[in-house]
């Protein structure tokens, strides 16, 4: 198999045209990552047609459903093995991306990922709640990819935003997205714009996006038990 031919053509057919390096970038990305995976659980997608579908045309597809200018800072919460943020800055290397995690053993492997496949980013080590209160209404958008629902996911990234800014959040389709207006009005958001959509292999999945209305609350978020035992 001519892997970089895969990368393009597999983007391709998202409608996302990518060149000859990027799909070298995102080649080198998953065999440094599934090696790396071997000693440090990252993933449970470890076959390289599914990594390139399931983690990196998953990444990327849903920002290009939003415009997001040149140059924007953005905050990936809780990002794990690197998605959506080292897929998208790949795609986009004119962003400037902060990457954090709570886990300081998937931060080595960030820094090691970045510096693999030569993108600058930065990297945490941090609760995202102690963070958002640190790094409060600082950048153009955040981002996260995660299974917590969207209210506990609001808390935790909500804080990060510049007035002005989005939360753009990767969801699947199975929540009910009905508790989500509460929580993005205490948080200082606006009704959330949810958009549906599959993947070219037929998964589905969903897009939230909560545009930053107005500056929130120096009360959020709250501690982590807090956040669990009563979400907004």
């Amino acid at each position: 198999m001519d892997r970089i031919k895969y990368v393009v053509d597999t983007f391709a057919s998202a409608k996302i045209e990518i060149t000859s390096e990027q799909a070298e970038k995102y080649v080198k990305l998953c065999d440094f990552m599934v090696e790396y995976n071997k000693n440090v659980n990252l993933t449970a997608i470890t076959e390289f047609e599914d990594v390139v579908m399931k983690h990196f045309v998953d990444s990327v597809l849903p920002f290009t459903m939003v415009d997001i200018e040149n140059g924007a800072s953005f905050i990936d919460v809780g990002t794990g093995a690197g998605f959506p943020s080292l897929p998208l800055l790949i795609y986009r290397q004119n962003l400037r991306g902060t990457l954090c995690d709570s886990l300081n053993k998937r931060c080595v492997y960030l820094e090691k990922a970045c510096a693999e496949i030569g993108i600058k980013a930065e990297i945490i080590h941090a609760r995202s709640e102690e963070l958002g209160r640190k790094k409060r209404e600082q950048y153009d958008f955040s981002t996260a990819r995660a299974v917590a629902s969207m209210p506990v996911l609001m808390e935790y990234c909500m804080p990060f935003v510049k007035t002005g800014g989005r939360f753009i959040a990767l969801k699947s389709v199975n929540e009910d997205m009905s508790c989500a207006e509460n929580a993005a009005k205490l948080l200082g958001g606006n009704n959330p714009e949810v958009i549906d959509y599959k993947l070219p292999n037929g998964d589905d999945r969903r897009l939230v996006i909560t545009k930053k209305v107005k500056q929130t609350p120096t009360k959020y978020p709250r501690s982590t038990a807090n956040i669990a035992k009563k979400p907004l």
